[in-house]
């Protein structure tokens, strides 16, 4: 180790960057120090993931029973919520967790422990100190004699400079210290931003509901029309608490606490499914029940987050000026494109199945919301990924990014392999879960192979996102999706004209193997931040 404490680049030079990624491919199950690490942060990430889209599947086959209208008319207007939630969402939870971690880390190596000599003289004065005071001395001289810089460790997390201990209790033996909020700048300027990007996407959809949903392809005179209309409406009202409780946890996801957002977000879906059969079944609200249902329980997750995070971290900074909006609005803008560009090219295509008719929108929506939870789960170890890296590039330990990537990586196929066998079983034998129209059941089974086939590469691609997040590289990720993105739309216009439902779905698997490519481009060919791979100076 350097005399700075901050690691040099690995000797280990790979004359070919990409074989980086077989690195100890032997070692994917072992449960090492970095194994371990990884599966602490990805599973509660996974299940926290998963959670959402699992309560939409519910939420699905309730509404399910309500008709493949009513089913259909939802299917597009989670669509157009998912699109515009996003776009907005979407960039700042992944620059809080990479800017968090980097934060919790500079922190952490400037509060290093002083040196021995340092240790030896607080030491004597504080022994000095407490010879000439009285056991009885007033807390206020207390504080002030043993003022001290320390580091102090809160559930995995590091905090910032630690000066006075809080006393209390008069008596000096029997002195507690209070846990001290850390300052976390990127945290506050995230809930900012979240709750401002919320109020604007509700106005935005209540107030535009029904031009985007012809833009959609639901016409006026449509019998989606109208429950389209009023899940939409309805939904947008939650769209605050969506976005700050996805920024809220992108915080705890850059402290490596990915256990409190799966609380929260396992409470708050509970209650959506709970709500989901009252508000549905005996209640007969339909499909108004189930977007009541759906924001009730995001405002109930964010207060739980928001309950957690105000005992960690001081939310109110010294002032304005700390906040840091410009470094936010800057790599923000960057993700925009690219966000736009992934999420543009699935609500097209839930456009292009929504103008083939109510039947094919229905089984389009249960095929995507089997395809979008089965591939999320890959999400855990992008978020362990990504908050690993971003730790060790901020140290500037390659040796353990290099590491932490291949081991991403690695895990992510594997997990991929044993999705696709699960997805295609699960589909094949459990669609009338979903419908009992055997039209609609016809169409399910005609896209298994897609949904199914599909998630080694829809594993792999998610991976690299976290991958390319945790090293800052925000600029390749939204040029590269652009370009994916402009290949991807060319071909759903072709495709889904020419082969419809089955067309639609071809042109999905083209864009999530040009996600993945982009995705091995960077650091398979030791560019950017993995230069060093390389052997390249970092400088």
């Amino acid at each position: 180790m350097a005399e700075d404490g901050v690691l040099p680049p690995p000797e280990r030079k790979w004359r070919i960057p990409l074989f980086a990624m077989f690195n100890d491919a032997r070692l994917v199950f072992k449960k090492d120090a970095l194994g371990m690490e990884i599966l602490h942060i990805a599973l509660p990430a996974a299940m926290a993931l998963a959670a959402d889209p699992i309560a939409s599947l519910i939420d699905t086959a309730f509404i399910g029973r309500l008709g493949p209208v009513e089913i259909a008319a939802v299917g597009v207007s989670i669509a157009i919520f998912n699109q515009a939630s996003k776009i907005t969402i979407f960039p700042l939870v992944s620059i809080t967790t990479s800017f968090v971690a980097e934060e919790d880390t500079v922190e952490r190596l400037n509060s290093k422990v002083p040196k021995d000599e340092d240790l030896e003289k607080g030491s004597s004065k504080d022994n000095e100190c407490k010879e000439l005071m009285p056991e009885d001395a007033n807390t206020e001289n207390l504080q002030k004699n043993n003022e001290t810089k320390e580091s102090m460790t809160d559930d995995n997390v590091k905090t910032t400079e630690y000066k006075s201990p809080t006393v209390t209790s008069n008596n000096p033996k029997k002195m507690k210290l209070k846990k001290v909020k850390r300052n976390i700048p990127s945290a506050s300027t995230a809930l900012v931003i979240g709750g401002v990007l919320g109020i604007l996407q509700t106005m935005f959809l209540i107030f535009l509901a029904k031009p985007i949903l012809s833009f959609m392809g639901v016409k006026s005179g449509s019998p989606m029309l109208s429950p389209a209309q009023k899940y939409l409406t309805l939904r947008s009202l939650g769209a605050p608490a969506v976005l700050l409780s996805l920024a809220m946890q992108g915080v705890f996801r850059g402290f490596k606490d990915t256990k409190t957002p799966l609380l929260a977000t396992v409470v708050g879906d509970l209650m959506n499914i709970i709500l989901d059969a009252i508000f549905i079944f005996p209640l007969r609200m339909g499909v108004s029940g189930a977007a009541i249902a759906h924001v009730l329980s995001q405002y109930l997750i964010s207060l739980i987050l928001l309950i957690k995070l105000m005992k960690k971290v001081d939310l109110l900074p010294p002032s304005v000026k700390d906040l840091q909006f410009s470094r936010f609005l800057k790599n923000g803008f960057l993700l925009l494109a690219r966000v736009i560009a992934v999420t543009f090219c699935v609500t097209l295509a839930a456009s292009m199945a929504a103008r083939l008719g109510s039947t094919p929108m229905a089984a389009f929506q249960v095929c995507l919301q089997v395809w979008m939870t089965s591939s999320l789960l890959a999400d855990g170890l992008a978020v362990a990924g990504q908050a690993i890296l971003a730790c060790a590039f901020a140290e500037k330990d390659y040796a353990k990014a290099t590491a932490a990537a291949s081991r991403v990586l690695q895990m992510s196929f594997v997990l991929g392999l044993g999705l696709a066998g699960v997805v295609g079983l699960g589909l094949q034998f459990g669609s009338g879960i979903f419908s009992k129209d055997k039209a609609v059941i016809h169409l399910i089974h005609m896209g298994i192979p897609f949904v199914a086939a599909t998630q080694p590469i829809n594993s792999l691609a998610f991976v690299f996102d976290g991958v390319n997040f945790g090293a800052s590289d925000f600029a390749y990720t939204a040029y590269s999706m652009v370009l994916v993105g402009a290949v991807s739309i060319g071909s759903l216009f072709v495709l889904s004209k020419a082969n419809g439902f089955v067309g639609i779905w071809i042109a999905l698997t083209i864009y999530m193997v040009l996600r993945a490519f982009a995705g091995i481009g960077r650091m398979g060919t030791g560019t950017g931040p993995w230069r060093f791979l390389r052997g390249r100076s970092m400088e």
